[in-house]
């Protein structure tokens, strides 16, 4: 019997996003989730996931705000994608709109949320580099 050597396993990385996430931006706050389960169990972060097979990337990020918070958002600006996770198996595409509707109501995976103003983001536990997105959403939005 021949036995393969052990290899590390690989993932392949492509430019096309694997999850989405959303700003909801009001009155110069965004809408922050705390993480209920992993990843990113108890920190803050942006409502989102990953994306289902034959998802558009936009379908994902609104059905996951949908699903989270019970909101419906509408006319996502794309802000950026990034690389996340270990050997960046995760390419989130990020978007922004002040366009949403509905009440929130958090599902199960989130254990908090909030509106926050950017300069409250140093007293919280947040994801990765949180800051610089948020500040890229808000000038997608035309705010400073």
């Amino acid at each position: 019997m021949c036995r393969q050597p052990n290899r590390k396993r690989t993932f392949l990385v492509t430019d096309t996003p694997n999850a989405a996430s959303v700003a909801l931006i009001r009155n110069d706050k965004v809408l922050l989730i705390k993480r209920a389960y992993a990843p990113y169990q108890h920190l803050w972060t942006l409502p989102g996931g990953r994306a289902e097979l034959g998802e558009t990337i936009e379908d994902c990020a609104a059905r996951e705000v949908a699903e989270e918070l019970s909101i419906q958002v509408r006319n996502l600006r794309p802000v950026l994608v990034q690389s996340l996770g270990r050997d960046a198996e995760y390419r989130l595409a990020v978007f922004a709109s002040f366009d949403f509707s509905g009440t929130i109501r958090p599902s199960h995976e989130i254990s908090d949320h909030k509106w926050m103003s950017r300069d409250a983001l140093p007293a919280l536990r947040t994801t990765s580099r949180l800051d610089d997105v948020l500040a890229k959403a808000f000038a997608v939005l035309g705010q400073s």
